[in-house]
Order: structure tokens, then sequence, then C-alpha cells
């Protein structure tokens, strides 16, 4: 059954939420991640099951409207393992990963902060991030590249799920899931600029995507892999959930569902490359499969939505030195998977 995507309005007095319009299907499987393009005229999607990307039209009031493309990494091939086969995301054995990489398996779209017109899509079962060319009239994700999302061990595959950009220096972070560990990337904003030109630049459709073959050159160039769990811990008993980086930009935070931890590295912004990482700390979630965390808007609380014990904690986190305390505040919530806090504005 293919995913739908559901846009609602939100009364801002009572936070009461109401169908803006009817919902509009994904045209695929396990529809998993949403990326608003900087217009706000176009919404990007990625199915995970079946691994297809799609855009949809955005309207100005908010309604979602045509789907106007989709691409499969595929080619129109079958899957080769079954959709509705249970999967326990904190096993990481080699039958897990056996299964959860016989396929590709987009897991989110990404926009470049330059020019908004290069896309990432990790995928969790290739073991690479693939760039596209995102042509924002059309829709249509052009492909023009493919980057390994690490460095892979001996049987042991990688998993690359999420990636978020730094702000204010040329630097990517990617979790790897099934590895347990950041990737860091540096950025090439001037090559970002001349792929978006070569295909601006070029007359037709045909020719437009002979530039970009031509160029064929990654954006991303890896720098350096921390892990996200402590070296002597297995890894085929962890699956790292979520990556952020904290408000004030000085710390990437990552989820280990298995490991029931959150890890706080350091940015350095004036190493060499920019971006480098050194671990602060990993701190226990009191809870089990911490699958998504979210700050508030100063950055000193951390909310940690713990799955599999259906709590959501709440901890206080040091600005200055990444550390995080247990509040003793817990909310009783079945099976969290995200966690929004609505700061009121």
């Amino acid at each position: 059954m293919d995913g739908q995507v559901i846009s609602l309005a939100i009364n801002l007095k009572t936070g009461a939420m109401s169908e803006h319009c009817p919902p509009v299907s994904a045209r695929g499987t396990s529809t998993c991640y949403l990326t608003i393009h900087k217009h706000a005229r176009r919404m990007l999607l990625v199915n995970y099951w079946d691994s297809t990307i799609g855009t949809l039209e955005l309207l100005p009031d908010g309604r979602i409207g045509r789907y106007l493309a989709t691409y499969d990494p595929k080619g129109g091939k079958p899957m080769k393992a079954r959709a509705d086969k249970h999967v326990n995301h904190s096993l990481n054995d080699e039958n897990a990963q056996k299964e959860r990489q016989g396929n590709p398996h987009s897991h989110a779209i990404v926009l470049e902060p330059t020019t908004g017109t290069i896309a990432y899509v990790p995928d969790l079962g290739m073991d690479i991030i693939r760039q596209f060319l995102f042509d924002e009239e059309s829709g249509n994700v052009i492909p023009c590249g493919e980057i390994p999302s690490g460095v892979k061990a001996s049987r042991r595959g990688l998993g690359p799920r999420y990636m978020m950009f730094a702000k204010d220096i040329p630097t990517c972070y990617v979790v790897n899931e099934l590895s347990s560990q950041i990737a860091v990337f540096s950025f090439h904003p001037d090559v970002a600029i001349r792929l978006a030109k070569a295909w601006a630049d070029a007359p037709t459709p045909e020719e437009k995507t002979k530039a970009l073959a031509a160029l064929q050159q990654p954006t991303l160039t890896l720098v350096q892999t921390v892990s996200t769990v402590p070296e002597d811990f297995p890894f085929d008993m962890n699956t790292c959930g979520r990556v952020t980086i904290h408000p004030t930009g000085d710390f990437v935070i990552t989820s280990n569902r298995g490991h029931d931890s959150v890890s706080v590295h350091r940015i350095h912004r004036d190493s060499t490359p920019p971006g480098m990482l050194t671990l602060a700390g990993i701190f226990h979630t009191r809870g089990e499969t911490p699958r998504h965390f979210q700050f508030d808007k100063s950055g000193q609380f951390l909310l940690v939505a713990n799955q599999d014990s259906g709590s959501v904690a709440v901890f206080a986190f040091n600005v200055s030195t990444g550390r995080i305390s247990y509040t003793g505040n817990s909310y009783s919530c079945p099976s969290p998977n995200f966690v929004c806090v609505w700061d009121g504005a």
C-alpha cells in the first residue's frame, strides 16, 4: 500500500489540527522523509521500501497540488525482499544487514545550502549518497554522481540514514545507521555552483543532461569517521537513529538504538578541514531504542523518544561542555517515533 502525504492546518490559538486538503499518494511504500524547497513551491519525498523519490507541487495556501515527477534508482526492477517482513531495527547481525541491504533504500532527501539545486539521498541499502540536480520547474531529479557514505569494514554495512549540513562552515554530517558511525564530509560549494550553472546554461533538456554527465563531480569529500558507541560495544547490537546539530552549532548529536544512548561530539570550526569532531560524551537515554530526539528553542533541554519503552525522557544540556543530565522528568507515550517542540510562535 502506498504512503500518503497529508497537509494539516494548525489553529495557532488552540494548537488544534484539521485536514487542509485530501491526502495525496506518495506513489511508493514506507514514505519516510519530506523536504520543502526554499521557495516553498515544491516538496521532495522519499519512499524507503521501494527507494523511489518524488516531487509534489505546493500551492500558496499550503495545499498539496500535482505529483510532478518520480525517480526510481532501481530502474523499475522488483525488490529482492518482502516489504511485510518484520525487521528489528536495533538488531544488526549479519542476517539483518543482508535483509536490509539487498536492495536500494532511500532514507532521506536533503538540499545543499548554497544553491538549493543539489539534492542528496542517503541510500541505506547501497552504502552510498546519491547526488542529484533538482530542477525546480519540472520537479525532476537528475542523477549527477554517487558518493560512498564512508569506509566499509569487512562484512559490515554502513547504512547511511540521515545527513545534515552545518550552517556556518562547509561541512556535512552523515549518520551511518548500520556501522554506528558519523561520517564527516567537506562540502564544496564551488562544485555545486558549477553543476547548477551547467544545467541552467544548457538550452535544451538533452544538452542539460549531457552537461551534467560531462561533469559528474562529487560535491562532498569524506574527511573523518567517528563512532557513536564505545569501541568495545558489539556493532551487531546497535543501529543509529537520528543525527542533528545543536542550535548553537557547536555539537553533533546522534541516537543509538541498542546501546540506548545519545552521543555528543564537539564541532571544531577552526580545524583543518573545518568541522572535525571530538567526543564530548555518550549518555544513557533512560529508556529503550531512542529513535528520535529534539532540542527546545534555547538548546538547553533535550527530549528523547524511547520507542520500545514507550517514554519521552527530558534531559538538561550543558551548552558549554555538551554533557547531558537527566531532569527526572519522563512521560509515557506509546511507541514514540518523533518529537517536535512547539515554540509558541
